[in-house]
């Protein structure tokens, strides 16, 4: 076989032209607004792709045609690490889906590339809900040809995250779906960064004979002309990293690694990895380790290990056996640390489970819709308005809290609306757990809760707001929304002689008070 078979300085490409890209010429084919972004992104041409979105947007009405163009430009961009421009365009796709509904293709292609996005910003745990919901929704479509895009996009991030099982198993969905297919469908599904990332996972973890076999394989069986660029310099790297586990194979990898371009960093990081293999089988291990100490090789998509363990086949080639085995002992505490975010998560959302399944066995006797905020579960604003009502008609006393969430509309911001619906259903889960048995809590609107503690006085109040204002500070927020820590802070009143209007616009100036003075300390 010939793995290099394109010319140097030449991609793959579905030859678009500007004017196969006009809005006229697309109304006329199902997806075709979606694809004709979708395939200058796989063509390695991000800008273009995202410029032609904007442009189709402009003159779209179709809801589903708006959701495909969306969910195409969020592509392009997460593959230039544009990750400031992503949240609203996950939020307006979110928002199509729920007021027109959409096809299961389409929702899995959501949640995919909602994933993907979420690992890169840090949030495992979003991550992986994204990849179960978009999972679930993909294989309620087992024919459905659309359905080759949002596999190959859960593939990717599943290899992304280490879970190389899910990974293989989402792209042979892929494949089983383009052999009744197209032939683009088939080059799409081709993508050998997945197998390659296992290949490199099996070697750090000390299965060589196994990675070399997945390396093997691709070498073997693909050509360049069989992928779409964007994929190209992943077959380069594949024939490089097999050479430094002794493999052969015919052609250039070189010539693949070089088929990089700035507005997809990640073959920048390839073409750079990839070199650095190449000198080790060169004989020029220094070479390889002067590449593999430049700061911008640190972070790969290959997985944290690949780095040092490159550097350990370089100083074995150099004879430094200390060196080697320091590097070595490297890649397998980056690997368990890996494995620790997974079990820590994993411990973490049986926690989250067992206290949103608590928060709705309290809140179960207000199953009237009309009363029962839909997002959180809680009571909502009416419901409150009852309960109050009901204990000053009884004669009753007690405190009225309002909290607001401190840095909720950095989550929104930075992490989309999706992250920050997740953020209110947490933040209702660890009150309820941490209110007392006879407590009321409820969803006012928006970032506010209020909370009634009925037969309460103000100072006793105090140290229930205390190990609330504690439990949600504690709470882990770096999974689900890293870089934006979420707090509380309340106002108390006392019920006492006073309907809720008059209580809660009392507690609300006390919380926006002491919102003022944490702002004047920081």
């Amino acid at each position: 076989m010939r793995a290099d078979d394109l010319p140097a300085d030449e991609l793959p490409s579905d030859d678009l032209s500007s004017s196969d890209l006009s809005s006229g010429d697309l109304s006329s084919g199902e997806d075709e607004p979606r694809l004709a972004v979708a395939r200058l992104n796989w063509a390695n041409r991000q800008i273009e792709a995202v410029e032609t979105a904007d442009r189709l947007l402009a003159g779209l009405t179709a809801p589903q045609d708006v959701l495909g163009v969306l969910l195409a430009k969020l592509s392009a961009l997460l593959n230039m690490d544009r990750l400031r421009d992503c949240p609203p365009i996950i939020d307006a796709a979110w928002a199509l889906i729920q007021e027109h509904g959409a096809r299961p293709a389409d929702v899995g292609e959501f949640h995919a590339v909602a994933a993907f996005f979420s690992y890169r910003r840090g949030s495992l745990e979003r991550c992986i809900t994204d990849l179960v919901r978009g999972a679930q929704a993909l294989e309620a479509t087992t024919a459905d040809r659309r359905a080759v895009r949002p596999w190959i996009s859960m593939a990717v991030t599943y290899s992304l995250i280490g879970f190389h099982r899910h990974a293989v198993a989402a792209q042979r969905h892929a494949e089983d779906i383009a052999r009744f297919g197209t032939a683009e469908d088939r080059r799409l599904t081709a993508h050998p960064e997945i197998r390659v990332r296992q290949a490199v996972f099996l070697d750090q973890r000390g299965e060589t004979g196994a990675a070399k076999a997945v390396l093997g394989d691709l070498v073997d069986r693909l050509n360049a002309s069989d992928l779409i660029a964007i994929e190209v310099p992943y077959l380069g790297y594949a024939m490089a990293r097999y050479a430094v586990l002794g493999g052969s194979y015919e052609g250039d990898p070189r010539r693949l690694l070089r088929l990089r371009h700035q507005e997809f960093p990640e073959s920048v990081e390839l073409s750079r990895l990839g070199d650095a293999a190449l000198h080790i089988v060169e004989g020029r291990p220094q070479h390889a380790l002067d590449l593999l100490g430049d700061a911008r090789t640190a972070q790969t998509r290959l997985g944290r290990a690949e780095v040092p363990r490159l550097k350990a086949l370089a100083y074995i080639a150099c004879g430094d056996h200390a060196a080697a085995h320091a590097a070595d002992r490297e890649v397998t505490y980056l690997l368990a640390r890996a494995s620790d975010q997974v079990y820590d998560l994993f411990v973490d959302g049986i926690t989250a489970r067992l206290d949103f399944d608590e928060l709705r066995r309290n809140v179960s006797r207000y199953a009237d819709e009309a009363q029962t905020d839909p997002l959180t579960s809680l009571p909502n604003r009416r419901h409150l308005e009852r309960y109050v009502a009901d204990l000053t008609a009884r004669g009753g006393s007690g405190v009225l809290g309002v909290a607001d969430l401190d840095g909720f509309k950095e989550v929104n911001t930075v992490h989309g609306h999706l992250v920050g619906d997740e953020v209110l259903q947490q933040v209702a889960a660890v009150l309820s757990r941490t209110l007392r048995a006879g407590d009321f809590l409820a969803r006012y609107g928006g970032d506010e809760f209020v909370i009634v503690l009925p037969g309460t006085a103000l100072a006793e109040s105090a140290e229930v707001v205390a190990r609330l204002t504690a439990a949600v500070a504690a709470h882990d927020w770096a999974d689900l929304a890293p870089g934006t820590p979420v707090s509380l802070t309340m106002g108390l009143t006392a019920l006492a002689g006073q309907g809720l209007a008059e209580a809660f616009r009392e507690a609300d100036l006390l919380m926006l008070k002491a919102k003022g003075k944490q702002g004047a300390r920081g």
